[in-house]
């Protein structure tokens, strides 16, 4: 829950998130649900952390679990 709370602090601000695996992850929270949070990123494609790899061209979004989160820095 706690990754939920943070989240929800940081939402429409440009943040960094880290992940669990070693990711690094730069972009502005756009919504915040009880299992996802969802980062509009600058690379032009939307992914989802659970498949990873899948790509469909001109979306922004990607969706990470918060289960995947380590941290969360505002930049």
């Amino acid at each position: 829950m706690e990754a939920y709370y943070n989240c929800l602090r940081c939402k429409n601000r440009r943040v960094r998130i880290l992940t669990r695996d070693g990711r690094v992850h730069e972009g502005v929270i756009t919504d915040v649900d009880r299992n996802n949070v969802y980062l509009r990123t600058d690379n032009g494609s939307v992914h989802t952390s659970a498949f990873w790899g899948n790509s469909f061209s001109g979306n922004e979004i990607l969706t990470l679990s918060l289960f995947t989160l380590l941290a969360i820095a505002l930049i």
